[in-house]
């Protein structure tokens, strides 16, 4: 065991069990660890590095703001407060009536989410429905909106009123009722395994809950800041929601998030309602600010659409007999796997010197920055190949062992 391995294990909690690396520097796609090996970075430390890392966009952003002021209480606007919220009205289309709640995370967002469906429900709108296999946070409202059991189960009771069904048209249409505050749902579901909804599902939902009344709110935490190809997930299917999350990539690797409200839902909460701290301060919504305006002169939603049907090619064009097939939006790609190895193929990856995840034991999960392009491609293509071949090598072994034994 290294120093910082043993540092590591005895000074941080354990709920991430062995971290796999230490990691010292970034450029652009790359990850350096302490020797100075160098990673392709195929995970953007899941979905958030929209811009790659230190982008001189990113790292003036903060370098400025630092210089000018980092904090002040919510009881103050700042400049650049004001400025992101106006830009994320403007792209998410929540119009004049739009608002804006700052949080420091993808969780909180989703905890501030769960209070507005708790505020407009109140005594007589109880349920707050949400999908199998979704993932939504592990504060304590965003855990009863999740539906794993291994993660609720230490922690239960969870907050009540939250009932989970099965990803489809139909059981939506046979759970909802005037009793109903809200309906939550992510676009494509990244930690189930990067599982898009059913066709027509979004369009489905915001039927329903405008003719039981009911909030939809959206979850685009891993989905949004141009991830799939447009904007927001949401933006694929012509909808408006009542309410969107985000964080992750808006903020290009600083700690922030965000709830933006549509219409109605804008008036529910006032003064003392809800709050932060740090939710909305001038250092993280400047950055942010810099990063999704970055996004926008780049073109790198349009990037994401074009790098992710390449590279879904690239994937297919292994030929290799573990991968049967891939799945997502943009570039948020599922390559499912036809054998439970997926953890096998992220170890072989790293030591190759390309990071990827393993969102399921069936699934690798892909989500680089937005700003790749034919060389990272082209690099991801041998060390993946290579990485498959290791891991199909080893099977191979495996079962001549078996075999001679």
């Amino acid at each position: 065991m290294t120093v910082w391995q043993e540092d590591a294990a005895r000074d941080l909690v354990l709920n991430a069990g062995d971290r796999l690396e230490l990691l010292t520097r970034g450029e652009g796609s790359y990850l350096y660890d302490g020797d100075d090996k160098r990673y392709l970075d195929f995970l953007a430390g899941i979905a958030v590095t929209s811009l790659g890392h230190a982008h001189p966009v990113f790292v003036e952003a903060i370098s400025r703001q630092a210089a000018t002021l980092a904090h002040v209480s919510n009881y103050f606007a700042t400049p650049p407060q004001l400025a992101l919220a106006a830009r994320l009205k403007r792209l998410a289309g929540a119009g004049i009536d739009g608002r804006v709640f700052f949080s420091n995370s993808g969780a909180e967002a989703n905890e501030a989410a769960f209070k507005l469906a708790r505020l407009h429900g109140g005594a007589e709108r109880p349920r707050i429905i949400a999908l199998e296999n979704a993932f939504h946070g592990r504060t304590m409202g965003s855990l009863a909106m999740t539906a794993k059991p291994s993660m609720r189960a230490p922690f239960e009771p969870m907050p009540g009123g939250v009932e989970h069904i099965p990803a489809t048209i139909e059981a939506l249409e046979a759970a909802m009722d005037d009793h109903v505050a809200a309906v939550i749902v992510e676009p494509i579901q990244g930690e189930a395994g990067v599982v898009e909804l059913p066709e027509g599902y979004l369009a489905a939902a915001r039927s329903l809950t405008l003719a039981y009344g009911a909030l939809l709110i959206v979850d685009e935490i891993q989905t949004g800041a141009g991830r799939t190809g447009a904007w927001f997930g949401f933006s694929h299917d012509g909808i408006t929601p009542d309410a969107i999350t985000l964080a992750k990539g808006i903020g290009g690797g600083f700690p922030i998030g965000a709830l933006v409200t549509f219409g109605a839902a804008s008036s529910l909460f006032t003064p003392g309602s809800h709050g932060s701290t740090f939710g909305g301060n001038p250092l993280g919504t400047a950055v942010a600010d810099a990063v999704l305006a970055e996004i926008e002169r780049a073109g790198l939603v349009e990037n994401a659409a074009a790098r992710g049907a390449q590279l879904r090619s690239v994937i297919d064009a292994i030929d290799s007999p573990l991968v049967i097939g891939t799945r997502g939006k943009g570039l948020l790609i599922g390559v499912a796997l036809s054998a439970p190895v997926a953890g096998e193929v992220v170890a072989a990856a790293q030591q190759r010197g390309l990071i990827v995840n393993a969102a399921n034991p069936e699934t690798i999960r892909i989500a680089p920055a937005l700003t790749i392009g034919d060389a990272e491609i082209e690099e991801f293509q041998t060390l993946f190949a290579a990485s498959l071949a290791d891991v199909q090598a080893s099977l191979a072994a495996s079962e001549t062992e078996g075999v001679s034994a």
